[in-house]
């Protein structure tokens, strides 16, 4: 019993350790190309090295670290080239989530969306910085991953997700109008706690097409 105690324990650190360094690498805390130390990431996040090596394990599958041989681990660099690609597989799959978070969606996933709207009203609000706003728009867009209540869809909307904000990170400060962007998110998940699928498929098409649009224009 106490050694399943200690996995289960080991598990619990590992995710939270996973979820800590996922997000310091999308928002950019941990730049690209910077080594990865396991000793500074453990301390930092007060566990021990082995949770920190299973989420680097996840990391590296997930294109956000790469290790090379006798050199070390590093944050993955932000390569703009890669911006295509990803929309490629965003213009497909993100029209699919919206529409199935529509038919899905439990009436916590709806209330929890509806709180999401309502702080997006906030979004304009002065002094607001763009790193409030894009962790508000990872946010929106991991609810309606939740909401399909598919767990394969959400793991891959996710990883483009978070591939798609390291680049919006990079030109953040070339962006006419971020807050705006994040806005968009209203009447979608307006469409999606009201059930409407095919508006909902529409206007998350358009935004993906959208943020593609506004990274060329910056770059």
């Amino acid at each position: 019993m106490q050694q399943v105690a200690t996995q289960l324990e080991e598990l619990s650190l590992a995710e939270r350790a996973y979820r800590a360094i996922r997000d310091r690498l999308v928002m950019l805390e941990i730049r690209p190309g910077a080594p990865i130390n396991e000793e500074q990431l453990g301390q930092s996040l007060g566990v021990g090295r082995t949770p920190v090596r299973e989420a680097l394990k996840r990391l590296q599958y997930e294109r956000l670290i790469t290790t090379y041989p006798r050199r070390g681990t590093f944050a993955t660099e932000v390569n703009i080239t890669d911006l295509a690609h990803i929309s490629e597989v965003r213009q497909e799959l993100e029209p699919l989530a919206a529409a199935q978070a529509a038919r899905r969606a439990t009436a916590t996933d709806r209330a929890d969306l509806t709180a999401l709207r309502r702080e997006l009203e906030t979004a304009r609000t002065p002094g607001r910085d763009s790193g409030e706003l894009m962790h508000l728009d990872l946010q929106v867009h991991r609810a309606i991953y939740t909401a399909t209540h598919n767990p394969y869809l959400e793991d891959t909307l996710v990883r483009h997700d978070n591939l798609a904000t390291r680049i919006w990170c990079l030109f953040v400060d070339r962006l006419a109008d971020m807050a705006g962007h994040v806005e968009e998110h209203g009447p979608l998940i307006e469409a999606i706690v009201a059930g409407d699928a095919d508006t909902a498929a529409r206007l998350a098409r358009s935004h993906v097409a959208g943020f593609e649009q506004a990274i060329r224009e910056a770059i």
